[in-house]
């Protein structure tokens, strides 16, 4: 795997460099407004280099058994048809209701290729999902790639919670000792080395920004291997869920306090937390290395034990994500933007 994870890095740096100049011929430009967290023209669709060389990469994988065929059909097809939705989004506007029938319709093809849900354990309690888990399934994976979008706003954020989810999950696979996990593990390595490529031109300072091609590839496939993760170990779901909780506990309360003051929720905002803790701070680097100290020094630990079996994933989950819940109250995550 090492000379795999080298080239994925070393392609995703280039690629991206390429895209940057691309861009930038283009015009295709991110431009500051009143509800950006940026101050300059910046060029966007830099993650489009993450896409390509995961696709790419991911037939090598599959060649050398790390991992399965469904999983592999179903991050393919999935990831590559958000991602192209998302670029062409980039270039010209596309309206919700289209990009969201796309979304579900990846979502199901996701699905699909992963079987539906397994057996899951809630506070101690065995349950067969049926139909109603495939739902849930399809709704997180639209959910996932629509909170990725979200929360790709300042600098490296997406990049350094891709990355850590990425590492951590593989503690939680060599804790759950399966060597099925172990061997899915390649994915996330390949996964992290991609988006560290790309990371080096959108942090500390953004050169050139993720767009929405990337960052609901990004999305989708953290969503994917969560999922296919519970048919290795069932605990590793809540896992991976305790691992995402910054993102999923900011977009999340951001959304339902938007949704119950009746605001339209997919028009442009700032109003996560987030956001309200880079204008606090005056600065992305803060926030962005605050996270990714969040991910190893709180999340991992509570992932890692649940994974070994030494606590219930559900129980861990709510503890976890407490302390998340109260940052997003101390910075007013959701509230009217003149507010926050």
């Amino acid at each position: 795997m090492l000379w795999l994870i080298v080239a994925a890095f070393v392609a995703a740096f280039g690629l991206t460099a390429v895209l940057r100049r691309y861009a930038l011929r283009r015009q295709l430009l991110d431009m500051p407004n009143g509800r950006s967290s940026h101050v300059v023209p910046t060029p966007r669709g830099g993650g489009v280099a993450i896409v390509a060389v995961v696709v790419a990469l991911l037939p090598v994988l599959w060649l050398y058994e790390a991992v399965n065929a469904s999983l592999v059909w179903a991050l393919f097809g999935a990831g590559l048809a958000v991602a192209l939705l998302g670029f062409a989004d980039d270039h010209g506007h596309i309206a919700a209701r289209w990009r969201l029938l796309g979304h579900f319709v990846a979502a199901m093809w996701a699905m699909f290729w992963l079987g539906g849900l397994p057996a899951l354990t809630l506070f101690g309690i065995t349950l067969e999902p049926g139909w109603l888990g495939n739902l849930l399934g399809l709704l997180f994976l639209v959910w996932m790639l629509n909170l990725y979008n979200f929360m790709d706003g300042i600098d490296g954020l997406a990049s350094v919670e891709a990355i850590g989810v990425c590492l951590g999950v593989l503690v939680c696979y060599a804790l759950a000792a399966s060597s099925d996990g172990a061997r899915q593990g390649d994915v996330e390595l390949l996964l992290a080395a991609a988006v560290a490529g790309f990371c080096c031109w959108n942090f500390p300072r953004a050169r050139i920004f993720m767009g929405d091609g990337g960052s609901g590839f990004l999305g989708i496939v953290l969503g994917i291997l969560a999922l296919g993760a519970a048919w290795v170990a069932p605990q590793l779901l809540w896992s991976w869920l305790i691992l995402l909780g910054v993102f999923i506990v900011d977009a999340t309360f951001t959304l339902l306090r938007r949704l119950l003051r009746g605001e339209a929720v997919y028009q442009a905002h700032r109003s996560h937390a987030y956001q309200a803790a880079a204008r606090r701070f005056g600065r992305h680097v803060p926030v962005t290395v605050a996270v990714g100290l969040i991910n190893v020094g709180w999340l991992l630990p509570w992932a890692a034990w649940v994974a070994s079996g030494g606590v219930e994933g559900a129980t861990a989950l709510v503890i976890a994500y407490l302390p998340l819940l109260c940052l997003c109250i101390r910075f007013h995550a959701g509230a009217a933007e003149a507010n926050t």
